[in-house]
This record gives C-alpha cells, sequence and structure tokens, in this order.
C-alpha cells in the first residue's frame, strides 16, 4: 500500500527547510501514520534531497504528522538554481511512500 492511499500531505518552503504535513484521510488511519511514516523511512525516502536532520512532531487531534527537513530545499526557493525541487514537489515524492 502507498502512502497516498491513506493520507495527502501539504508542505512548504521556509528557506533551505521543508515543512511536510502528513495527513490521514479518516481518523482510523491515523495509528498507521504513527507507526509507519517514521523519520528514518522519511530521510530513507527522500535520501539525496534531504541533507540535514529530519524531526516528526505528532498532531493527533488533526490525525496528522509534520515533518521539519533541515537542508532539503538547495539552498532555499529563491536562491535555488535547481527547477522546482522545492516543497510542494516533494509531497509527491513521500506519497510514493510504501507501506507495509
Amino acid at each position: 500500500m502507498k502512502l497516498y492511499e491513506v493520507a495527502h500531505c501539504r508542505t512548504g518552503d521556509k528557506g533551505n527547510t521543508l515543512t511536510m504535513s502528513i495527513i490521514a484521510f479518516k481518523k482510523e488511519n491515523y495509528p498507521l501514520l504513527l507507526e509507519q511514516v517514521t523519520v528514518d523511512k522519511v530521510k530513507d525516502h527522500l535520501q539525496g534531497i534531504v541533507l540535514g536532520d529530519v524531526e516528526r512532531y505528532e498532531l493527533p487531534s488533526l490525525g496528522a504528522l509534520q515533518f521539519v527537513c533541515h537542508e532539503a530545499l538547495d539552498t532555499g526557493v529563491t536562491t535555488s538554481l535547481a527547477m522546482d525541487t522545492h516543497g510542494k514537489t516533494l509531497s509527491y515524492s513521500i506519497l510514493e511512500l510504501e507501506l507495509s
């Protein structure tokens, strides 16, 4: 099962930091997110893109997880020469994460 089958994602660009919220479509899927969408899995899935630390925050009342990914945006949106490798694009990438 892919993450996009049980959740959607919202992202933001904060300089060289990516903020990414993964929100369960249904509250009953939140425990699955807690168990399977870990810092290590996110960092592994985005290896080569997220070069710094990844922090996870749990938001149970929203059925969501927020990840703060440091050193992820090639110095930041306004200074990068990369073609849109920023937050919005990376939300589609994380939704391809394989869940068991």
